[in-house]
């Protein structure tokens, strides 16, 4: 059948051949120095729609000058903004595997020795019962911010985020969308900043004489909620000694300056820790980083449930992410009918086998076919459960059945999430000032819409196998 392409009279044959005489000419005129230089052009188009150099910017310019006093002098990493990760750090040299990327020195570091050695010293020392190495650290950025043009730490106050998208800042109607799992996490988050902050009121108010304005004003729900969300989202692991002006909480924080500029990829993998010799906090890369290109670490091998609830975004595709099962939607596909329920759900919970159930792009978690084939023995193979745990077939009724299952539950919570695909649309029309939120959902529920419906073709590939 001909074709007529929209337009034109032209048919799908003729414009096959069209095409390949064009092809042809454009590789003709691309050869010699003026094709080599509109090659050149075309790829500076592409570097510079996909990435901005930012280093020109002031706040990117006090920054590098403020670290340069402290010792770090770097021309291999440079401020950009990205068309798909936002801000980030650009090379502007190839690194080999195993090349030292970044070096920071400890002058740099803010930790709690910063916050001991700075004003706040002698009030975090004295006060009991101790504050934790958290909550000085917070105090410490929230009295820093407040001091604005004042503050030693401006360089770097004014290049850090002055919102943040970690669940505790989500709006209530927005962490009504996210999964059931993720979303019990994000209440705990924010009951535990709540907590944080009514705790350390009384710490708060001991620090009056340091301010002419109210310390409630300055030290407000909304600043530790921006100062803890900056140390959650943004500090290396580094541990120090243990101090007896601080609460036993391990202390294991530190604020690095400009190397908290590099971005998540879920696909690098990169040495980080600091080195006592040097006395720098180093990262190396573990493979070949091309020029111009930016500049990746890892987090960590975290899905994306697990990224937005420490850090406010996710990764896109991410291999490690994974779609959880609670343990209320497992009970409702568990057999109410079933005299040996009751057995069958404590023999889950003391083999912790009601936490972690999955469904991930190869299909159900090993955990989740377990749970769910001990849950399907009939009263004839209960004797067998333990064989179930090691992971033995037991029959090809107990193997159909816990597929069946799994694709109820899997069908059911693919309708789940286009039920909130639809209502976040709606609420996108509707809730402009939410957009950035609403979008973070989103993308998290649409990775989530693709394991499923990849999961779901894989039971339904196993259960033809053995039916």
């Amino acid at each position: 059948m001909t074709i007529l392409s929209r337009g034109t009279g032209y048919s799908s044959n003729n414009q096959g051949y069209i095409h390949k005489v064009r092809s042809f000419l454009t590789m003709q005129k691309n050869r010699g120095r003026t094709g080599r230089k509109r090659q050149r052009r075309k790829q500076y188009s592409s570097f510079s729609s996909n990435k901005v150099n930012q280093s020109h910017k002031l706040e990117y310019i006090c920054l590098k000058k403020w670290l340069k006093e402290r010792g770090f002098n770097d021309s291999n990493l440079i401020p950009a903004q990205f068309s798909d990760t936002g801000r980030g750090l650009m090379n502007t040299k190839a690194f080999k595997a195993g090349e030292l990327i970044i070096s920071l020195p400890e002058k740099c570091l803010l930790t709690t020795g910063t916050v001991l050695s700075s004003y706040l010293g002698e009030y975090v020392a004295k006060w009991k019962p101790s504050i934790s190495p958290l909550i000085a650290l917070c105090t410490f950025l929230i009295a820093e911010r407040h001091a604005g043009e004042q503050s030693a730490w401006k360089p770097y106050i004014d290049v850090l985020p002055k919102t943040y998208t970690c669940p505790v800042c989500l709006e209530e109607e927005i962490v009504r969308l996210l999964p059931e799992p993720l979303r019990r996490k994000a209440q705990e988050q924010r009951t535990v900043v709540q907590e944080l902050h009514i705790s350390s009121k009384t710490f708060f108010s001991s620090l009056q004489s340091l301010f002419t304005e109210n310390v409630e004003t300055v030290f407000n729900y909304d600043a530790l909620e921006w100062a803890w969300c900056t140390i959650n989202t943004r500090t290396v692991y580094m541990k120090h000694s243990q101090r007896e002006c601080f609460s036993r909480e391990p202390d294991v924080y530190a604020l690095a300056p400009y190397l908290d500029l590099l971005n998540h990829s879920p696909n690098v993998q990169v040495k980080a820790a600091f080195n006592e010799r040097t006395r720098c906090y180093e990262i190396r890369t573990d493979s070949h980083c091309r020029r111009h290109e930016e500049l990746f670490i890892c987090y960590g091998p975290h899905d994306n449930q697990r990224l937005l609830l420490e850090y406010g975004f996710i990764a896109t595709n991410n291999p490690h992410s994974e779609v959880y099962v609670s343990a209320a939607i497992l009970l409702q596909h568990a057999f109410l009918a079933d005299k040996q329920r009751n057995m069958k759900l404590s023999i889950l919970k003391d083999h912790d086998l009601f936490e972690n159930l999955t469904f991930g792009r190869d299909g159900p978690s090993w955990r989740l076919l377990t749970a769910l084939k001990l849950l399907c023995l009939g009263a004839d193979e209960f004797t067998y459960w333990k064989k179930v745990l090691l992971g033995d077939i037991i029959s090809a009724r107990n193997e159909e059945k816990s597929l069946n299952i799994a694709a109820k539950i899997c069908l059911s919570l693919i309708e789940d999430t286009q039920h909130v695909l639809e209502k976040i649309f709606q609420m996108k029309k509707d809730n402009m000032n939410l957009e950035n939120q609403l979008t973070l959902v989103e993308a998290l529920r649409l990775e989530d819409l693709t394991i499923l419906q990849t999961s779901l073709g894989i039971v339904h590939n196993l259960l033809a196998a053995i039916t």
